[in-house]
């Protein structure tokens, strides 16, 4: 059974910072490309950053670029994203998908863990 458990949300304020982490179990963690997708209450779902297998290669959307790093430790079969300067429209639920994308749009999505909340509030 594949499984995928996020982490690491929880309340930030504008500017802060953030780290999430999403365990991995079920499958051969470092054979697969990783993915982390937001959605914010009421909206649909907007692409993060995607991450190859080894973890050399790295996307990410527009809105996030230079501000988070995606990594992971496939020694341990986990993904991080770890988020600074978080602005109020970061505020979502942000879920560990497992399958490749990259910001041409391309998505290859097959397991979605249950996502961690994150709020961006003053």
């Amino acid at each position: 059974q594949v499984q995928l458990v996020e982490s690491g949300g929880g309340l930030v304020q504008p500017g802060g910072s953030l780290t999430l982490s999403c365990a991995a179990s079920g499958f051969t963690f470092c054979r697969y490309w990783m993915s982390w997708v937001g959605q914010a209450p009421g909206k649909g779902l907007e692409w993060v950053s995607g991450l190859g297998a080894d973890g050399d290669i790295t996307y990410y959307s527009a809105s996030v670029k230079g501000r988070f790093t995606i990594s992971r430790d496939n020694d341990n079969n986990t993904m991080n994203l770890q988020m600074s300067s978080l602005k109020t429209v970061n505020a979502d639920v942000n879920y560990c998908v497992r399958g490749r994308s990259d910001n041409t749009g391309a998505r290859a999505y097959d397991y979605w863990g249950q996502g961690t909340q994150v709020t961006v509030t003053s």
